[in-house]
């Protein structure tokens, strides 16, 4: 397997066509999935709703190991050195032995927290505190030269001993990182709530550029980066809530070109392959590809959801989910759709939940007011009936791993 985990490139080796086979194995955690998987030694890692981590055989699908933590595990891990690292919504980012699962050390960061607002999008009560249910995500550590990088809600960047979790250095920024770092040219590149990009020295911590992204120009709340970093051929790609796709140089921050997505948000971290660029959207339920260096769209189809699963890209195939928990399998080239697989949640809820087989928020909420924050979380909690897929797939000798909201990690084979 390969998968550049510190530039987030998406690339894996596997063969076959891109069509999907039988089921190798599924696995029920507690609570949702919004972690990617990882595979090391063997062994499936994953982080579930349910405040654990799980080590999973990913032959048999039994679990190996699971760790408990006292909040909600929605980062993906890196494992470096056997060496797991990831954070939780307890504040803390964890070190375990990537065999036993033991702790070797945790580090304790401001805190965390789902981002949100008073009166989230003039939703009523006008007075009450709602959380953003979009903001799925919690930074994903990278690990380089001895160092792990992650970000967190009380705004910092952080850069700590792989070995030992002490603090080298921190960034304070303006508002709550959830992003993941990418690593490249001995730069940290993450970006935040507070709408920017940052550049900073991998060593140091010294900010060497930092762009800025608009306001959120549907609402005009809540703007700012979700989506993390990808580094390609010298250029930074990443989208954000202010409708657009960005491609900025590298070393300066300078803007290379930009494409607007309609207002919709883009939440996925891109995907690159000879000089393709892929990423998804939010609203409009939009897979795109790009030329990398010129921004010129390639292709562009529609899913039946909101696309926040980053894609996975294998020989002439790229993967990735959407809100309706429908995997789907594309030509790299084409865009042409060559296999779906659908959760258990989306066969059964289907016909309730969705719109002509897609998302539709008032069909979600069954009618309800959706000036009322209490409707949205109604239609949020429909729309996890369907077993949306907002994990990241992860391919390891031909199989595909992804988790759901479901609850469910799947193994499922290609061919």
């Amino acid at each position: 397997m390969f998968h550049a985990d510190e530039v987030h490139s998406g690339l894996y080796d596997a063969k076959g066509e891109g069509s999907f086979g039988e089921l190798k194995w599924k696995f029920k955690t507690a609570g949702k999935i919004f972690s990617s998987p990882v595979i090391y030694n063997g062994v499936v890692y994953v982080g579930s709703e349910d405040k654990y981590l799980y080590a999973i055989n990913k032959e048999t699908g039994e679990v190996k190991w699971k760790f408990e933590t006292g909040g909600a595990v929605h980062s993906t891990p890196a494992i470096a050195g056997g060496v797991v690292y990831f954070g939780s919504f307890d504040g803390y980012y964890y070190a375990l032995d990537a065999g036993t699962g033991a702790v070797v050390w945790k580090f304790k960061t401001g805190g965390e927290k789902v981002n949100g607002r008073i009166s989230l999008w003039t939703m009523k009560p006008d007075n009450q505190y709602m959380d953003d249910p979009f903001d799925f995500f919690l930074s994903s550590p990278i690990v380089h030269d001895s160092l792990v990088y992650f970000g967190s809600a009380d705004g910092g960047l952080y850069a700590v001993s792989a070995k030992t979790g002490e603090q080298k250095w921190k960034l304070q920024t303006g508002g709550i990182i959830h992003t993941s770092p990418a690593f490249y040219n001995n730069t940290i590149y993450a970006g935040g709530w507070d709408t920017y990009m940052y550049a900073v020295d991998a060593q140091t911590g010294a900010v060497k550029w930092k762009f800025k992204t608009g306001s959120d120009t549907a609402y005009h709340q809540l703007e700012g980066i979700q989506a993390s970093a990808l580094v390609y051929d010298g250029l930074v790609y990443f989208g954000a809530r202010d409708g657009y796709f960005y491609a900025l140089n590298a070393e300066t921050g300078a803007m290379t070109w930009k494409y607007s997505a309609n207002n919709s948000w883009i939440l996925t971290t891109a995907a690159a392959k000879d000089g393709i660029v892929y990423t998804g959207t939010s609203d409009t339920h939009i897979f795109l590809a790009f030329d990398a260096k010129t921004g010129k769209e390639i292709f562009k189809d529609e899913a039946n959801g909101y696309v926040y699963s980053s894609p996975a890209i294998a020989g002439s195939t790229v993967y990735f989910g959407d809100f309706t928990g429908q995997l789907l399998a594309v030509d790299v080239k084409t865009g042409k759709i060559k296999d779906k697989f659908f959760t258990d949640g989306r066969k059964q809820f289907a016909g309730t939940v969705l719109k002509k087989d897609s998302v539709d928020f008032p069909t979600a909420a069954a009618g309800a007011d959706l000036s009322l924050y209490s409707s949205t979380t109604t239609g949020m909690n429909n729309l996890y009936k369907l077993g949306p897929i907002v994990s990241s797939p992860c391919i390891d000798d031909s199989i595909i791993y992804f988790g759901s909201s479901d609850g469910f990690i799947y193994a499922l084979k290609l061919k």
